[in-house]
């Protein structure tokens, strides 16, 4: 299955318009250059105080659907 890496990196204040309804998509940059149009909703596990930090690797099908957003150790 395809999958790309993503190093991210976002304070919990730009998080803060996805909360207050103004946003509800991520717009991500793989590592290897390739954009991700993310909906906000697959962070939610990943959000501490300070916002969303680290290496994740996102799986998804064939057809574009995402299958899995893991954290890399």
């Amino acid at each position: 299955m395809p999958s790309l890496v993503l190093d991210i990196a976002i304070s919990a204040d730009r998080l803060l318009a996805v909360y207050q309804g103004q946003a509800n998509r991520i717009l991500l940059r793989s590592r290897d250059g390739r954009r991700v149009n993310l909906p906000a909703h697959h962070l939610r596990p990943f959000l501490a105080h300070e916002g969303v930090y680290g290496a994740f690797v996102l799986e998804f099908s064939a057809s574009g659907e995402l299958l899995s957003l893991q954290r890399l150790p």
